[in-house]
């Protein structure tokens, strides 16, 4: 997905989605520009559409994805009955297998997750995948490739596993710091997401 000057689209959306924004001079230049702002949390575009898009285009650039995936993403989640739709909803960007390297420690961002899947480094259950999008099970091993492990974008893997915190449906393959296993079903606290998958939800359910 192309996306254009990264620290305009932060101060658009009033939220440190990239990394280049994860800084403290562009958190105290969000404080600043605050009080100019108007509408719901401090963001311009106040009405209920306005917000509900700003929440939208937030997740959409958290996660790296377009347009018309993230539909698809959110349409799935609305069609689970009895479901909560923004649980499934953040089940389902969390189950890309490019966030599941991130989240593994290997990349720094989804960004270069994305290019480490699509570059063929990675492996679900043994079998080499280059599509960022596939969405992991219950079950499934991810790991590094044989082939891939003696890269230097891989080295001290020990460090790296010790210095991650995998979320709880993820866990280490004993024996393999290159590997994790799915054990439930992916999720993220509401403390870790920079949108409202609630308000998303309302968004395209007009």
């Amino acid at each position: 997905m192309k996306i254009g000057p990264k620290y305009k689209i932060c101060k658009r959306l009033g939220a440190q989605i990239f990394e280049k924004c994860q800084t403290q001079k562009f958190a105290l230049s969000l404080e600043n520009a605050a009080p100019k702002k108007k509408g719901k949390g401090g963001m311009r575009g106040g009405s209920s559409f306005g917000v509900q898009l700003i929440e939208k285009q937030k997740a959409r650039f958290t996660y790296g994805i377009s347009e018309s995936q993230f539909f698809r993403y959110v349409k799935e989640a609305m069609s689970r009955k009895g479901a909560d739709s923004s649980k499934e909803l953040v089940s389902r960007l969390e189950a890309r297998l490019d966030n599941v390297v991130f989240r593994m420690g290997f990349a720094a961002t989804r960004r270069q997750a994305r290019q480490l899947v699509s570059h063929g480094h990675i492996t679900v259950d043994g079998h080499r995948l280059t599509v960022p999008s596939y969405k992991v099970e219950k079950g499934n091993v991810i790991a590094i490739r044989t082939q891939s492990q003696q890269s230097p974008a891989f080295a001290e893997p020990n460090e790296k596993v010790a210095s991650r915190a995998l979320p709880n449906w993820l866990s280490s393959v004993e024996g393999n710091p290159y590997a994790i296993r799915i054990d439930g079903t992916p999720e993220a606290p509401d403390t870790q997401l920079q949108f409202d998958p609630a308000v998303i939800i309302q968004f395209y359910s007009r």
